[in-house]
Parts: C-alpha cells; structure tokens; sequence
C-alpha cells in the first residue's frame, strides 16, 4: 500500500500552463504559427486545460456529475473550431491531420535500427503502437 501511496505522490499532474505550452510548441512545429496566433491559440488552450483539470479532479474526488463528460467535449470541439478560425490555408489543413493523429492516439513512432536519426522513422499507430516496447535514448 505504501508504494502505490508513494507512486501517486511521484505521478505529478501538470498544470494547465504546462500542457497549453507544450500544445502550443507541438502545434508551432506543425503550422509555422506568427506571434499572434501563438498567443491567442495559447490563451485558447490555456481556458481548455484550466476547465478540464477541474472536470478531472472532481472525477476523481467522486463528485462527477453526469453533463461533465459532454462538457469536456464539447469544451475541446469549441476550441478546436476557435483555433482553426484563427489559422491560414495550409495551416488548416495541417492542424486538421494533426487532429486526426490525435483521434488515433498520437503520433507513435518505431525507430527502424541502430542510426534512428539518419533514417527515416516508420509511424505505428493502432494496436501495434500499443505494443511497442519503450523507446531508448
């Protein structure tokens, strides 16, 4: 019991900041973004993961109520829908595969042998993805 007690502590839940700033790096990498749709998507995602951290802790503290889960996704689509109102052209389209590998649960990728960065990396999603075996440094 100790070490699951111990194992929970050392787990730390980032905050909502953490995750808007590593979405909005992810997403500048992809789209190029100028400074101002940099902030404003920041803003946008900062708003997303402030409310869906609360979703989650009332979940878990048992104090779920039944329109939170339509809430959080409702939450996310809503954001979405605000970011791509702000992006250009081919940013869109971009930020639309990006959603997609998000729905099929990331962007998992196999390193194929020894020299990983001067090959090309082969990208496993579904199950397969699953199964891999944790990647080394």
């Amino acid at each position: 019991m100790l070490g699951t007690l111990f194992l929970a502590k050392a787990q730390k839940v980032p905050t909502a900041s953490e995750l808007a700033t590593k979405n909005i790096e992810e997403l500048d990498k992809r789209l190029k973004l100028n400074p101002t749709q940099r902030n404003i998507i920041y803003n946008y995602t900062l708003d997303m993961y402030k409310e869906q951290l609360e979703l989650s802790k009332r979940q878990q503290a048992g104090n779920s109520r039944e329109e939170d889960v339509p809430k959080f996704y409702k939450l996310r689509n809503q954001t979405s829908d605000n970011i791509r109102n702000i992006l250009k052209g081919d940013q869109q389209t971009e930020y639309d595969k990006y959603l997609e590998e998000q729905l099929r649960g990331g962007d998992k990728k196999k390193k194929k042998g020894k020299h990983a960065k001067e090959e090309e990396e082969e990208v496993v999603t579904g199950i397969d993805g699953l199964k891999m075996p944790p990647a080394r440094p």
